[in-house]
């Protein structure tokens, strides 16, 4: 359901135009120190403002409601909760009859029998990401010593990031773009075989970013191109350190020691300017519909952060499963 993890389990709630969105997280080990300052960094980041983003503005101060004692954590469940407070739900009266191409109002609508909050598309908003990148504020901060980082690297086909958002100005649609994540300083022995390997761990997490359509680690599907004996990685020394990485720091599921290094593919904004053509399930008719509301034109502009948050909060509940995270901050 909305729960993720094994021993660092994060569970998101809330919608978009709801009162307030949150998370709990269960399993943090007691005695991190723990501030409302600590989050001030990565949710600025998260924030539209820039060229391209949404005119919606938010405040996202988190509200540390339980887990903290003496400005650091109990070891019992942390919740954070955020308010909404810039709503304009009147954008969304007309979804019930009209599902937004790209959206999950349909198919939100028939799983849950309507019941669904569909304003600003409700549990389904990307609004709900601001709680990956709080969980990942406290896992980077259980990461000590481990550097996860990420940055775009193009737009709608352009490595140029401001010649690609033209494009999508130019056209007054939206784009998509290609994120990259590197991790460095990651010990060898992390993932176990199979359903629980470390890139599948990750891809599960990543996933759960809406608008992500794709992910490949080290040189991804180019390998499929390459001969053996050039994607292999020789090994340098017994640290594990390899002279090339193809492999993007993953063999065999488990980490091996080099950068963790995966990118992957933001689909462009499902909410575009541009008139589309969609049914309208109360006269059974297809229709022109054009989304009105406030969105980003590129979703990837926003979208590094919340990848290092997830990345974070993975390789975090791995830590602790290896026992490499003491349960006790000292």
């Amino acid at each position: 359901m909305n729960a993720f993890g094994r021993i660092f389990r994060i569970q998101l709630f809330g919608e978009s135009h709801g009162d307030y969105i949150g998370l709990t997280i269960d399993g943090c080990p007691a005695g991190l120190p723990l501030s409302v300052t600590d989050f001030v960094a990565d949710i600025e980041r998260r924030k539209p403002g820039a060229k391209g983003t949404t005119p919606r503005k938010e405040e996202d101060t988190p509200q540390i409601k339980t887990g903290l004692f003496n400005g650091k954590t109990t070891g019992a469940p942390i919740t954070i909760l955020f308010e909404n407070n810039n709503i304009r739900s009147a954008d969304y009266e007309k979804l019930r009859a009209i599902p937004r191409p790209g959206h999950a109002d349909f198919v939100a609508s028939a799983k849950f029998g309507g019941h669904e909050d569909y304003r600003g598309s409700g549990h389904f908003s990307g609004r709900l990401t601001l709680c990956l990148v709080a969980a990942g504020v406290i896992a980077k901060k259980l990461l000590n010593g481990i550097d996860v980082s990420a940055s775009i690297l193009e737009i709608a086909d352009e490595t140029d990031l401001d010649k690609g958002l033209q494009k999508a100005f130019e056209a007054k649609d939206s784009v998509g773009g290609i994120i990259e994540c590197k991790v460095k300083g990651l010990p060898v022995g992390l993932g176990e075989p199979f359903f629980d390997s470390a890139e599948a761990l990750i891809s599960h997490a990543v996933f759960a970013i809406p608008a992500v359509r794709g992910i490949e680690f080290g040189t991804g599907f180019a390998a499929a191109k390459m001969f053996g004996s050039t994607h292999n990685d020789a090994i340098e020394d017994k640290t594990g350190k390899t002279f090339t990485n193809h492999a993007g720091g993953i063999v065999g599921g488990i980490t091996n020691g080099n950068d963790l290094i995966f990118r992957i593919a933001i689909k462009p904004t499902s909410s575009t300017p541009i008139e589309q053509l969609t049914l309208n399930i109360e006269t059974d008719q297809v229709e022109h519909f054009s989304v009105k509301g406030r969105h980003d034109l590129c979703i990837a502009l926003r979208v590094p952060v919340i990848l290092e948050a997830v990345t974070a909060f993975v390789l975090a509940d791995l830590m602790l499963l290896e026992q490499k995270i003491p349960r006790i901050i000292s």
